[in-house]
């Protein structure tokens, strides 16, 4: 899955995740982290996606109602770089 051509939002703000996307069809959610990159997490709600980018605190609302409760994986697009790649 590519995290392109879905609904999407910046957060300027946080100093955790730099923006999300949503992908209705299969309610996946694709989420930018400053430090460590890209994950796809499945079978979330439109509902959450739209939380999310209402939230005051993006970092604290991902701990509370994302981390943990779907299932996720490092996006299988992403390049990686550097000595550990």
């Amino acid at each position: 899955m590519r995290c392109t051509d879905m609904r999407a939002c910046r957060f300027k703000q946080s100093s955790m995740i730099e923006r999300a996307a949503y992908d209705e069809d299969v309610q996946s959610l694709c989420l930018s982290f400053k430090q460590t990159g890209k994950y796809v997490y499945y079978d979330v709600p439109a509902q959450v996606f739209d939380a999310l980018c209402k939230a005051v605190s993006v970092g604290a609302f991902f701990n509370t109602e994302i981390k943990g409760r779907f299932r996720c994986r490092r996006d299988p697009e992403r390049r990686r770089f550097g000595p550990n790649a």
